[in-house]
């Protein structure tokens, strides 16, 4: 049974009857924007910009503060709408899509001004005499933001306010499987005052998306898979746009012979299974040196005695619902395949019996290696996978092993070691001593390497990624020593005296660089 299925409808728009990923009962029906709504809806937003992109810095900061009071305001809201969406347990819906939201809106409130102020930059050598270089950050118009099912309300939320903050307006669209998540984005800004057109979230499904990518907009950052993401880049450069891809992850985690092993259970299992295993850097791979695997191994075992999954826990339910069923379907191919391939299914493996819903067991799965798609591909689920390894060479090299390169971490005493591993995995990011943490750190930029996407989001780097850095050079004399016309055979020769005096008789060249 799909989680949203095609229905009759008596209008020109996709109609789409929805169903809980917990339950599986019905809970409506979502009319989709067509291809004419989209394009009204960035119309809309083109007329918006100028006025928006005209607003001081300081009245921009002041309405996204604002949205953080209607956000912990109306945070009860967020999380039902979330849960009631995705099934996932309302922990996991707290700390990731209000606790998470509320300090990036207040670091990017902070911190916006600063990010894009004009600035001086120094020029260097002998142009320096004569000119004076300023950068300014101008906004880059319409922004298409595509955003997933899996934190349908902060990866919307984050990206739209960095992208209006910048001076843009956006057109955006969730998940068919998550719509009224993500239209909170919508609703809360629409409270904290923003104008009319600078942010609409549209309803919607692919073809809704596909319209915006393809609608004339500015840039389009999109989070989601990685076929779709191909897509997406090439409509874009079709159209000689910039875009930003997030995609998957296959994330490794190491764990070393000193390693603090009972901290490195729990990590383990938060890692491989917050939010249902639905986030991109989730640990997918854990490779363990032989000297520790028993005892590491025992401990997950204990650790993961007790897990609780169902509604009826309320906020004591550990690992909640499979977010999609098209997700279990995978999660489900993935460990049958490791089990036919000689893999040892320790924990789990199958749904949970005693719920109706898309509950799939947390599972723990050993003697794997890269024969398997569960080592290769994204899983996307509650699992660990774990594979003894001889050294923490090996360890490396098996992390490095793969199509992706989203995020890692690192489990050491010893920190200098750690950072030498982290800096030799080929990833976007990694932590050390932790489960993948650097999207919740708005200073830290976010991207990924290979299959896992292009370009990165948040931080400075992401603020400024909706701008186009325009360098202006201003003349110190008004223009009144510039050379011109008519060349000379005598002003060619006076450039190449010049030159070497520059660089050959004299250190001045390098020095005035």
């Amino acid at each position: 049974m799909s989680l949203y299925e095609p229905i009759e409808s008596d209008d020109a728009r996709r109609h789409l009857q929805l169903r809980s990923p917990a339950t599986l009962e019905p809970t409506g029906v979502l009319v989709c924007a067509n291809v004419e709504d989209v394009t009204a809806a960035i119309s809309k937003a083109r007329a918006a910009q100028p006025a928006w992109a005209a607003t001081s810095m300081k009245e921009r900061a002041a309405i996204v503060e604002r949205a953080l009071k209607v956000l912990l305001a109306r945070q009860d809201e967020v999380i039902d709408t979330v849960v009631g969406e995705t099934g996932k347990a309302p922990t996991d819906a707290m700390s990731m899509e209000v606790f998470s939201v509320a300090d990036q809106l207040c670091y990017y409130a902070k911190n916006a001004e600063k990010f894009l102020a004009p600035r001086k930059r120094k020029v260097h050598g002998l142009l320096g005499l004569m000119k004076q270089l300023r950068i300014v950050y101008k906004p880059l118009g319409v922004v298409g933001l595509i955003t997933p099912w899996n934190g349908p309300f902060v990866l919307l939320m984050n990206q739209a306010a960095q992208a209006i903050l910048a001076g843009n307006t956006v057109v955006a669209k969730g998940s068919e499987v998550t719509p009224y998540s993500a239209k909170l984005a919508e609703d809360i800004f629409r409270e904290a005052g923003l104008p009319d057109g600078v942010l609409q979230v549209m309803l919607g499904d692919g073809d809704t998306g596909a319209a915006i990518v393809r609608g004339g907009v500015d840039k389009v950052s999109f989070t989601g898979s990685v076929a779709t993401g191909k897509n997406v880049a090439m409509a874009c450069a079709e159209q000689l746009i910039p875009c930003s891809l997030e995609l998957g992850g296959n994330d490794a985690m190491i764990v070393c012979a000193d390693a603090d092993l009972d901290r490195a259970a729990d990590g383990a299992w938060v890692g491989s299974c917050m939010n249902t295993g639905h986030y991109c850097c989730g640990t997918e791979r854990i490779y363990v040196v032989k000297e520790v695997y028993d005892e590491f191994l025992k401990l997950v075992m204990e650790k993961g005695q007790g897990l609780r999954q169902g509604q009826e826990h309320g906020w004591d339910e550990d690992i909640g619902a499979v977010f999609w069923d098209r997700q279990m379907a995978i999660i489900e191919a993935h460990v049958e395949d490791a089990r036919a391939k000689g893999a040892n299914i320790l924990m789990g493996g199958k749904r949970n019996p005693d719920l109706p819903g898309l509950y799939y067991e947390p599972t723990v799965i050993t003697e794997v290696d890269n024969s398997m798609d569960i080592m290769l591909l994204e899983t996307f689920g509650p699992v660990l996978c774990i594979q003894k390894v001889d050294s923490e060479e090996e360890a490396l090299r098996l992390a490095n092993d793969s199509e992706f390169g989203l995020n890692g971490n690192v489990w050491t005493q010893d920190k200098d070691k750690g950072y030498r591993l982290a800096t030799a995995i080929d990833t976007g990011a990694c932590s050390i001593n932790d489960m993948a943490v650097s999207y919740g750190i708005p200073a830290a930029p976010f991207g990924g390497k290979k299959n896992s996407g292009l370009g990165q989001v948040n931080g400075k780097k992401g603020l400024r990624g909706y701008t186009h850095e325009m360098p202006i050079v201003i003349d110190r004399f008004g223009g009144k020593m510039q050379n011109g016309y008519p060349y000379s055979a005598k002003s060619a020769e006076g450039m190449k005296k010049l030159m070497n005096f520059l660089w050959v008789k004299t250190p001045l060249g390098k020095w005035m660089s």
